[in-house]
């Protein structure tokens, strides 16, 4: 494992924290705020359009100012919207902090993700990009306890200054130590992109993209509903819905290696689809749960499944397409993720207040099984798979 892919994680470990405090706090907020949940949901429109927006000249940005440039101007960005986002009081004000915040974020991770696709192997894919996976999860544990702490002796308000301060410091850290060398050789690797049109790209890395959006739509609708629901329907107290972050990214955290470990060798699809199926069925048994302790635990295990799929579903992204793609298909598959968290939540939304928090639920489950019932008709993507059929 070189430097700078262990730059990579310490970058990522760092905006994980930045984000895990901002978005523990960020419903909240926007109660305090007076917003209703529908202008919650489609406040969330705001910054995916934000993410959709940057996803796709990403990627030219990288090979023009390369990975070290342009993590520092997104990070540097990231801060800036961060700390602007609670001194708005209009939605306006709120959805244009919302759109910035979402079109440095995603430069991040496309040059994050270019880096470690380029220099992972054939046989490791799946297992780096879950340490990318569990560096963010750890970030997103230590943000959520950091915001719990802080909001014990501060306003909200505190937390997103913090954060921003994270983002700063992160900036100038890979500023000061990024590799030169390594750097500039993932710029020009992928400075000739190959004569394949942006639709082949795409479906190449269909299921990926399949899975991307899915876990966008659920994320961006969980971490803004779910705290609502909880509170309202299942009479759980605010302050304790803190913690539904750090749960969900724990999970996460211990079972995404695993489920890398174990997708390098029986194929991507195969564990994608296993661990879907565990989330539908933590997802339709939550509607049931009346103990607070077991809630925690239903997230935590939709955490380690659902969660997980996002590292593998990239990692087969990594064999579907040539090197010198990375940077066009993470584009793609930003724009994916994009588009599932620009439709999440209004939808979202919507259902939680015509027909309450179970049928939110209920909703995400069909989605779920809607992606497992996709991987089955094209398994043949997997390449492990093909390998399978071809020895057959």
């Amino acid at each position: 494992m070189n430097r700078n892919i262990r730059l990579v994680y310490l970058t990522i470990f760092l905006l994980g924290t930045a984000y895990g405090a901002s978005l523990s706090v960020t419903p909240l907020q926007l109660a305090k705020e007076r917003f209703d949940t529908t202008q919650i949901g489609t406040l969330a429109i705001w910054f995916a359009s934000g993410i959709v927006a940057m996803s796709l000249p990403a990627g030219a940005l990288i090979r023009k100012l390369s990975a070290k440039r342009t993590l520092r101007i997104a990070l540097f960005t990231y801060a800036l919207a961060v700390a602007l986002f609670p001194l708005q009081s209009t939605y306006v004000g709120t959805g244009l902090v919302r759109a910035l915040d979402g079109a440095s974020s995603v430069a991040v991770w496309v040059a994050c993700e270019t880096v470690l696709l380029a220099q992972s192997n054939a046989k490791n894919k799946a297992f780096v990009m879950s340490f990318y996976a569990m560096a963010i999860a750890i970030g997103y544990v230590a943000g959520s306890g950091l915001a719990r702490l802080l909001a014990i002796f501060a306003e909200y308000t505190v937390t997103f200054f913090v954060a921003a301060a994270i983002s700063v410091t992160t900036a100038l850290l890979v500023a000061s130590r990024i590799d030169a060398h390594a750097q500039r050789a993932t710029r020009e690797a992928h400075a000739s992109p190959s004569d394949a049109s942006g639709a082949a790209i795409f479906w190449r890395i269909k299921t990926s993209c399949a899975a991307t959006f899915a876990y966008g739509y659920f994320q961006a609708s969980v971490v803004l509903f779910l705290p609502l629901y909880l509170v309202r329907e299942k009479h759980v107290r605010a302050e304790s819905t803190i913690l539904i972050t750090a749960f969900f990214a724990g999970g996460m955290l211990v079972f995404s290696s695993l489920a890398a470990r174990v997708a390098d060798r029986v194929g991507h699809l195969r564990v994608m689809i296993a661990l879907a199926a565990i989330g539908v069925v933590m997802i339709l048994g939550f509607v049931f749960l009346t103990s607070w302790p077991l809630m925690c635990a239903a997230i935590f295990v939709a955490g380690a499944t659902l969660a997980s799929i996002s590292p593998v579903s990239l990692a087969l992204q990594g064999h579907a397409v040539e090197p010198r793609d990375y940077s066009r298909a993470n584009a793609i598959y930003n724009a994916a993720y994009a588009l599932g968290m620009l439709s999440g939540p209004p939808i979202s939304s919507a259902i939680m207040s015509r027909a309450g928090g179970a049928a939110m639920l209920h909703h995400f489950a069909a989605m779920w099984i809607a992606f497992i019932a996709l991987c089955l008709a094209f398994r043949r993507d997997d390449p492990h798979q093909s390998l399978v059929n071809r020895a057959a």
